[in-house]
């Protein structure tokens, strides 16, 4: 056994027993602790499904039974039977590493131009300036002129 490698321990396989699927069909299944610890390693490190060591099996099946488990919602119900054996927590923790925000978001520096761009008077068609005489917006015409010009 590698020591790189993880291995369920007995005592941890027997919790997650009794929620793995019982309804197959067909060939029986292989070695499910096995099969588990392998994709465990494989969500652990990061890697990609090809690269998970043989010893865990073949590895299309790892990333088969990852999928297929998923989709049942196999993991979902283990992860939130697993979570509320050990009862409520007393403390919640936020790891503020994980949390994105956009640049924006930081308060950076602002755009020195403004975001539309004005117009001098002298370049607007009398129409211009009638409808900005009432107070309308120039937004949409502002842009066609620009592009006739």
């Amino acid at each position: 056994m590698d020591r790189d490698s993880f291995w369920l321990s007995d005592e941890q396989f027997a919790r997650l027993k009794p929620h793995l699927p019982s309804d197959t069909r067909g060939k029986p299944r292989v070695d499910d602790r096995r099969v588990i610890s392998g994709i465990i390693h494989v969500l652990k490190c990061g890697c990609r499904w090809i690269d998970a060591p043989s010893a865990y099996g073949p590895r299309k099946t790892l990333y088969n039974r990852f999928v297929r488990w998923a989709a049942k919602g196999v993991w979902e119900d283990i992860f939130h039977a697993l979570a509320s054996a050990g009862g409520p927590p007393e403390q919640i923790l936020i790891d503020s590493s994980a949390v994105k925000a956009h640049r924006c978001a930081a308060g950076g520096k602002r755009m020195a131009r403004p975001v539309c761009k004005q117009f001098p008077r002298s370049n607007l068609s009398s129409l211009h300036q009638r409808i900005r005489s009432q107070g309308r917006t120039l937004a949409k015409m502002e842009i066609r002129a620009s592009r006739a010009s």
